[in-house]
C-alpha cells in the first residue's frame, strides 16, 4: 500500500482551491483591473453582435470590423501575462512588453477604423503602402504573441510558411505555387477573409468566445468538486474505484470544461492520490487521469474550441458534431473502464471504502446548480441549436444562481481573478489562431492547398487505408508541435480534401484529425497531459506516457473505425449502426482484456512467451471483432467475425494449454 498524499476530503479541498497551471504572469492591482475591464468589454462586443443589439453607437459591425476589434482587445494581453522568457515569470511587465501590448492594441485599431474601407477597395489584393506596413508589423507582433502563448515549435512552422507565397515558385514540383511580392503577403495575412482574419477567428468570435468564458466560470464556481463527488458516489466502490473515480470525474468535467490540461489538474489532485493510497503505481495513477481528461475533450457537449471550428469549416450546426461524436468518445471510456477493471482485477485491488465516499444523494443535493446549468446548456445546444448563445445563457444562470446561495457566493477579489481568468484564456487563443491563420492564408494564396490535396491522392493510389495512414501519421506529428487547435485548422485544409475526394463521410474525416490530433497528449516524446500528471503523481514522465499509451489504446483505432464505417457516428440506417455498435464493444472488451492481460471468465492472463502469444490472438480478436466491415479493406462484417472467432478460440487454447503446462 502506497501511503496517501492527501485524504479523500483534503484533496477534494485542495482541487476547490488549486491554482491554475502557472505558466504566465500575475500581475497588480491595475493590470487586473484593466484585464477585467477588457474581457467584460469583450463579452459585451460579442453579445453585441450575435444579438444585434447595436450598443455601439447604433451601428451594425461588420464581420471584418468585429474581428479586428477582438483582436484589438485581447492581443495586447497576451504581452502583459506571458513573458518574454520564463525568467520574468515573476516579474512586472517590461517596457517591451508595454510597447508591444501599445503596438498590437494600434495596429488593431487602425485595421478596424479602416474595415469597410478595405472591403470596399479590395485591399487584400491591392494595399497602399500605409497597409502594407501596418500590416508587416501587425504579422511581427501576432508571431511574438504566438511564441509566448504556443511556444517555439508552432511559431517556427508558422513563420516558414507564412513567407511561403514569397518563394513559393522556387520550391521543387508538388508543393510549388504561385509567388508573390514580400509586402503583399504580410498585407494579404492581415487583410484577407482568407488569412489570419478567416474562418478560425470567425468561429473564435461567433462561438469559441463564450464556451471559454463559461468553462472558466465553472471552475471559479466549484464546479470541479461536483464533478469529483459525483464520480466518488457513483463509481467509487467497483472494482478499482479509485481509478474509476478519475474516469468519471474526467469525462464529466472536461466533456463540459473542454480543457485537457486544466482537466488533469483539477481532477488529478483528488483523483491521483486517491488511487495511490489503493496500491496503484504512481505512474499508472498519473496515466489513468492523463487518458481520462484526454478522452473528455472528444466528448459532447462542448468538446473543446476544436469542435466549433470543425463546425465553421463544414458548416454544418454544432448539434450535429456533437451527436455524431458521442459514440467514439463513449467506446473509448468504455474501454478505459474495461482496462481498469481488468488491471485491478489481476493484482486484486478492490473499491475504495463506503465511509469515504460522499453519498449520492448528498452530492446531487449540494451540486443541483450544475445540474441545472447543464440542462440550460443542453437544451441551447441541441433544442435551440444556438450555438453561440448557449454558453452565455448557462454562464448567466451559473452565476446568478452561484451568488445567491450564500455558501457558494464569491466575493469582489474573486469576481476580478474569475474575469483575469477569462481574459488569459482568450487572449491566448486569439494569439493561436491569428497565428495559424497565416498557414492558411498562405496556402489558399498560392493554390497549394488545393494542389496538395490532388498529390496525396496520387500518392496513394487506390489505397485508401494508405491514406487514412498518411493521415494519421500527419495528425501525428503535427500535434506534437500544435495545439489540438492549430493542428486541426491546419490538416482541415490540407488533409481533409483528399479523404473526402476519396469519397468519405466529411464529419468523420474532420473527427478523424481532431481524434489524431489529440494523440500527441498521451504519446511520449510531447505527451502533455501524461506529464502534467506525473507531476501531480511524482512519477517519471515518461513511464506515465507508456503507461498512458497503453490504457488509451483504443484511440489510435477508433478514429479508422469511424472513418472507413461512419455508421459508428450515426451516419447510417438503423441496422448499421445497431451492428457497427453490437460488434465495437464486445471487440473493445477482448482488446482490454488482452492489453491487460485479464478475460472475465478465464482469469489472469500469462506473461511468459505462450501467454503474450495467446494474449496477441485475444488482441487480434477483439481488433477484428470491432473493426467494422467496409469495401475498402475488401472485407466483409462476415468475415471479420470468423477472424475474430478464429483468433478467439486460438487465444484461450494457448492460455488452458499454458496452464495445463505448468502443473505438469
Amino acid at each position: 500500500m502506497v501511503t496517501p498524499d492527501q485524504t479523500a476530503p483534503q484533496a477534494q479541498k485542495a482541487a476547490f482551491e488549486m491554482p491554475e497551471e502557472l505558466r504566465h504572469r500575475e500581475l497588480g492591482r491595475l493590470g487586473r483591473a484593466v484585464l477585467a475591464v477588457i474581457v467584460t468589454v469583450t463579452a459585451i462586443l460579442v453579445l453585441n453582435q450575435r444579438l444585434n443589439l447595436q450598443f455601439f453607437a447604433n451601428i451594425v459591425i461588420l464581420e471584418n470590423l468585429y474581428l479586428y476589434l477582438l483582436a484589438m482587445l485581447l492581443l495586447p494581453i497576451v504581452f502583459l501575462v506571458y513573458p518574454a522568457t520564463p525568467k520574468q515569470i515573476d516579474g512586472r511587465p517590461r517596457w517591451y512588453d508595454l510597447l508591444l501590448s501599445a503596438i498590437a492594441f494600434g495596429c488593431g485599431a487602425w485595421f478596424a477604423s479602416t474595415a469597410e474601407i478595405n472591403l470596399n477597395e479590395g485591399w487584400e489584393y491591392a494595399a497602399p503602402p500605409l497597409a502594407q506596413a501596418l500590416g508587416f508589423l501587425y504579422w511581427a507582433v501576432i508571431l511574438e504573441a504566438l511564441r509566448r502563448a504556443g511556444g517555439l515549435i508552432i511559431t517556427v512552422i508558422v513563420f516558414v510558411v507564412s513567407l511561403f507565397p514569397s518563394y513559393a515558385d522556387m520550391v521543387p514540383g508538388p508543393i510549388s505555387g504561385m509567388p508573390q511580392l514580400l509586402v503583399d503577403t504580410f498585407a494579404y495575412h492581415i487583410l484577407s477573409q482568407e488569412g489570419a482574419f478567416g474562418i478560425p477567428m470567425m468561429a473564435f468570435g461567433n462561438i469559441v468566445v463564450g464556451f471559454i468564458i463559461f468553462g472558466v466560470a465553472l471552475n471559479y464556481t466549484g464546479g470541479a468538486k461536483f464533478f469529483n463527488d459525483i464520480a466518488f458516489a457513483m463509481v467509487g466502490r467497483w472494482r478499482g474505484g479509485a481509478a474509476q473515480v478519475g474516469v468519471v470525474s474526467s469525462m464529466l468535467q472536461g466533456s463540459i470544461s473542454g480543457s485537457v490540461i486544466s482537466n488533469v489538474i483539477s481532477s488529478g489532485v483528488v483523483t491521483i492520490p486517491a488511487m495511490k493510497r489503493l496500491g496503484y503505481p504512481p505512474s499508472f495513477a498519473a496515466a489513468v487521469e492523463a487518458v481520462a481528461s484526454t478522452g473528455a475533450v472528444l466528448m459532447p457537449p462542448v468538446m473543446g474550441s476544436t469542435a466549433f471550428l470543425m463546425a465553421s469549416f463544414l458548416g454544418v450546426p454544432y448539434a450535429e458534431i456533437a451527436i455524431a461524436a458521442a459514440g467514439p468518445g463513449l467506446l473509448f471510456y468504455i474501454s478505459l473502464v474495461m482496462q481498469i477493471d481488468a488491471y485491478s482485477a489481476r493484482r486484486g485491488l478492490k473499491g475504495m471504502p463506503a465511509h469515504e465516499l460522499p453519498r449520492a444523494r448528498d452530492a446531487m443535493k449540494s451540486g443541483w446548480l450544475y445540474i441545472l446549468v447543464f440542462a440550460v446548456l443542453v437544451y441551447f445546444l441541441l433544442n435551440e441549436q444556438q450555438e453561440a448563445l448557449a454558453p452565455f445563457y448557462a454562464t448567466g444562470v451559473l452565476l446568478v444562481i452561484n451568488q445567491i446561495l450564500p455558501g457558494n457566493r464569491m466575493s469582489w477579489s474573486r469576481w476580478i481573478d474569475f474575469l483575469v481568468a477569462c481574459a488569459r484564456a482568450l487572449a491566448e487563443l486569439v494569439a493561436l489562431l491569428l497565428g495559424v491563420g497565416f498557414i492558411i492564408g498562405a496556402l489558399m494564396v498560392t493554390g497549394l492547398a488545393g494542389t496538395l490535396a490532388n498529390d496525396l491522392v496520387f500518392m496513394a493510389g487506390k489505397s485508401i487505408l494508405l491514406l487514412l495512414l498518411m493521415g494519421a501519421i500527419t495528425s501525428f506529428i503535427f500535434g506534437m508541435g500544435m495545439t489540438v487547435t492549430a493542428c486541426y485548422i491546419f490538416l482541415a485544409v490540407i488533409l481533409a480534401p483528399p479523404l473526402i475526394q476519396a469519397g468519405m463521410d466529411p464529419l468523420a474525416v474532420h473527427l478523424f484529425i481532431m481524434y489524431w490530433g489529440m494523440v500527441s497528449f498521451i504519446t511520449p516524446p510531447v505527451a502533455l497531459a501524461a506529464f502534467t500528471a506525473s507531476s501531480i503523481a511524482r512519477a517519471h514522465p515518461f513511464a506515465v506516457g507508456f503507461a498512458a499509451m497503453k490504457l488509451g489504446s483504443v484511440i489510435y483505432f477508433v478514429p479508422f473505425f469511424f472513418v472507413l464505417n461512419p455508421a459508428l457516428i450515426l451516419h447510417g440506417t438503423a441496422s448499421e449502426i445497431a451492428i457497427v455498435i453490437a460488434t465495437a464493444v464486445p471487440g473493445i472488451f477482448l482488446i482490454a482484456a488482452a492489453m491487460q492481460g485479464y478475460l472475465r471468465g478465464l482469469g489472469v492472463l500469462g506473461n511468459d512467451p505462450m501467454g503474450l502469444l495467446s494474449r496477441a490472438c485475444i488482441f487480434i480478436a477483439g481488433l477484428a471483432l470491432a473493426f467494422p466491415g467496409s469495401e475498402e479493406l475488401n472485407l466483409s462484417q462476415i468475415e471479420l467475425l470468423g477472424i475474430s472467432a478464429v483468433g478467439l478460440v486460438l487465444g484461450v487454447g494457448l492460455e488452458l494449454m499454458r496452464r495445463r503446462v505448468r502443473l505438469a
